[in-house]
């Protein structure tokens, strides 16, 4: 492993491809994921020992979201990325795109209301603690529209074509700081968006659509700038170790590639996800009134019978 001016890179022996990836987890985010599955597993327990019940498709989209961050965190992949811009792309993509998406429609904000115990009047314990805090000014500013986009964008651009990239990668420490803003980025991103759980701002199915569609292109183009370029542009990656038999250039030109078909995957997820939530929404309106109609005794029906006839009425 050498740290020295071209950041963080680590000869990896030719028999090591041959044999595929192999088993490396980070261990920081090898606990994350356990400790994360292990609470939603619990919460969901807790549920159904009372009698509540917990959407199985909630619970699979959290478990595979979860697993997806394993996959590229916890497995040889990560060394893989460490040496290699494309593999880091898709690390960075996985993370930053996808995994948020599972993990979000998996509600596990929700799960952890309904699951923890009430402290008790003026004590506060778990629950109040994540109701406060959703609650917080905080919150409303890091999941504000005019705060995700732009940080969603700045991800890309600010961190790969400008020295900090490199400084990150010259540690383990700041490789998984990186990591972590990639997802928490995400999260803030497509919460608003896409979220099942509660959050200071919640804006209509339209304008949902607008802000995801605000900060796609972005990708697309950073992709393509990649692919473009005559000459490597993260010096981290421009010796990868000769073992590995690769070009820099073309590395680079793969990882543009990724990146610029890799925003298509969250928009399509998005959409299919945002048209079942307002097809969803629409019936549980319809619903409602149903119920208030049955409740009223079609009141508001009759007030308007009522209304026409004293026009005819007066007509007359």
């Amino acid at each position: 492993m050498d740290h020295g001016g071209h950041g963080m890179t680590m000869d990896l022996p030719p028999f090591t491809l041959a044999r595929g990836l192999q088993w490396s987890p980070d261990p920081f985010f090898l606990v994350a994921c356990l400790l994360g599955l292990g609470l939603y597993a619990w919460g969901v327990v807790r549920l159904r020992r009372r009698g509540d019940t917990w959407p199985m498709g909630r619970t699979v989209s959290y478990a595979v979201g979860v697993l997806t961050i394993a996959l590229v965190m916890c497995t040889g992949l990560n060394d893989y990325g460490m040496v290699m811009f494309s593999v880091h792309m898709v690390q960075h993509m996985v993370i930053s795109m996808l995994s948020p998406i599972l993990v979000l429609l998996g509600a596990p904000v929700t799960l952890a209301l309904r699951a923890l115990p009430a402290a008790g009047r003026g004590r506060k314990g778990p629950r109040e603690l994540l109701l406060a805090l959703l609650h917080s000014q905080y919150m409303r500013i890091v999941t504000h529209p005019a705060f995700t986009i732009p940080m969603f964008i700045a991800s890309l651009y600010a961190l790969y074509f400008t020295p900090l990239f490199d400084t990150l990668m010259g540690s383990q420490v700041g490789h998984i700081a990186m990591m972590v803003h990639f997802l928490a980025v995400g999260v803030v991103f497509f919460w608003p968006i896409i979220g099942v759980d509660p959050g200071p701002h919640r804006p209509g199915y339209l304008m949902r659509m607008l802000e995801l569609f605000a900060g796609m292109p972005f990708h697309a183009f950073f992709g393509i700038a990649l692919m473009m370029a005559s000459e490597p542009m993260v010096e981290t990656f421009e010796h990868p170790p000769s073992s590995l038999g690769i070009d820099a250039l073309s590395d680079q030109t793969w990882a543009g590639g990724i990146a610029w078909a890799f925003s298509e995957v969250p928009s399509v997820l998005v959409l299919i996800a945002l048209l079942f939530q307002w097809y969803g929404s629409e019936q549980r309106q319809a619903k409602r009134k149903d119920r208030a109609a049955d409740r009223d005794g079609d009141r508001e029906l009759e007030a308007y019978n009522a209304y026409l006839a004293s026009l005819d009425a007066r007509g007359r």
